[in-house]
């Protein structure tokens, strides 16, 4: 998998996250499915994330919970 940085406006301020592409898509469809854009979900994603952690990944752990919860629900 090739990991790609990308810029990201969180606040008014860019910011570069180096995530794989398969995360980076996911995370843009998750986005579409809440109706936000992917900046404001990653602004989100920051917010809520472990200070002691990066923001990549926080969107890795984001999609996979993400994932899993889908995944039970399924098997529900």
């Amino acid at each position: 998998m090739t990991i790609v940085k990308r810029s990201v406006a969180i606040a008014g301020h860019s910011t570069s996250i180096s995530i794989e592409d398969r995360f980076w898509e996911r995370l843009r469809t998750i986005a579409a499915e809440r109706g936000l854009s992917t900046a404001r979900l990653v602004a989100g994603i920051d917010a809520e994330r472990d200070p002691a952690s990066n923001l990549s990944s926080a969107i890795r752990i984001f999609v996979l919970e993400d994932a899993l919860a889908r995944a039970a629900r399924g098997a529900d």
